[in-house]
């Protein structure tokens, strides 16, 4: 659970650096905000479609947000 954790707060910080808000990373990627609220709470496991999305929207990898 740790891991994820880390993952998530990784994706929160990159979107709150991007100056995103959680609507605003939704509506580039095509998802609901409740969707990036719930991938950020730990509570969601995304697509690799989605997960790709979300890096591109953000300039960053996999790695950087997802993987270890």
């Amino acid at each position: 659970m740790g891991d994820n954790a880390e993952k998530n707060l990784r994706l929160k910080t990159a979107r709150m650096e991007a100056g995103l808000s959680q609507t605003d990373l939704a509506e580039r990627v095509g998802a609901t905000r409740q969707t990036i609220g719930l991938i950020e709470a730990g509570r969601y496991n995304p697509t690799l479609k989605l997960c790709t999305a979300i890096c591109k929207a953000l300039g960053k990898t996999l790695n950087d947000l997802f993987w270890e």
